[in-house]
């Protein structure tokens, strides 16, 4: 009896299922080509391609800036769409130390290296 039920339950197992397969010819018409990805996009994507076509490479401010003048009277501007912004100075070229500071808007600060920096308001693109 045991024999027979591994034999039915061995043929149920591995029979071939009979689902159908079928192929139809694609939509795409080469005239018209690929939709416009902007046309796709949504939500943050979308903004951050509208801000790239608007000009703004650098929309969430990432980019390194590099060092100005960095004098008291001419800082470094960082720009930033809050009141404080941590900032870190590299202060020789050769150093893999990176020396990590709060700016706060409307009081330049002074790094340890002696270069001087300012916070800027900078409108969000959000």
């Amino acid at each position: 009896m045991n024999s027979r039920l591994m034999a039915l339950s061995s043929k149920l197992i591995f029979r071939r299922s009979m689902r159908m397969f079928t192929t139809s010819a694609s939509r795409f018409n080469k005239d018209e080509g690929f939709p416009d990805p902007l046309d796709l996009a949504t939500g943050m994507e979308k903004k951050e391609m509208l801000a790239r076509l608007n000009g703004n490479d650098d929309p969430y401010n990432l980019k390194a800036i590099k060092k100005g003048v960095g004098s008291k009277d001419k800082p470094t501007e960082i720009p930033s769409a809050f009141e404080a912004r941590i900032v870190g100075c590299v202060c020789e070229e050769d150093s893999s130390h990176i020396k990590w500071m709060w700016l706060y808007s409307g009081e330049p600060k002074r790094c340890i290296c002696g270069h001087w920096y300012k916070l800027i308001h900078k409108e969000s693109f959000l």
